[in-house]
């Protein structure tokens, strides 16, 4: 019996490519949360994708295809979701009380990435926050974070794009 079980599970495996991502992956997770709020205000724009992609490959040190892998698994599972508790308390298991204050402020990174932010993708992240139990002050102080980054950002391409 025991031996049927562990061939079952280990046929579970068979045939997936090693860039495969469960449901479960708190990586899938985040990268849901991701697609969650860029398209929060009814569009992706370019530079919200390609600012999602560097910072998951950063964050995650992933390779082009398993970076590409898991921006699909991440684009699936958000479509298919109803709510964000699902995705907060997979990565609540797996992350700790600082590691969510930087996850809060990488999707604040996404929200700045086009220069626009909208009252839409505030509440996904107001949303996000308490679900993962960000305070709102600690939320507000990572949004004021992310616009100044996005604006030092934006004078550097400006300054660099006059010389």
């Amino acid at each position: 019996m025991l031996d049927r079980i562990q061939s079952f599970l280990q046929n579970l495996t068979v045939g997936r490519a090693g860039n495969d991502f469960p449901p479960d992956d708190p990586r899938v997770a985040f990268a849901a949360l991701c697609f969650q709020v860029m398209e929060a205000d009814g569009q992706v724009s370019r530079p919200e994708m390609e600012r999602l992609k560097d910072l998951l490959g950063h964050h995650y040190n992933l390779g082009r295809s398993q970076l590409h892998a898991l921006i699909e698994a991440g684009h699936e599972a958000g479509m298919e979701a109803v709510d964000y508790y699902r995705f907060t308390s997979d990565l609540k298991r797996h992350l700790g009380e600082e590691e969510c204050f930087e996850l809060l402020g990488i999707l604040w990174d996404l929200v700045y990435a086009d220069g626009d932010r909208s009252e839409m993708e505030d509440h996904v992240i107001w949303r996000i926050a308490d679900l993962l139990g960000v305070s709102s002050r600690d939320r507000v102080l990572l949004r004021q974070e992310a616009a100044s980054r996005a604006s030092s950002q934006t004078m550097v391409r400006e300054t660099e794009s006059e010389t």
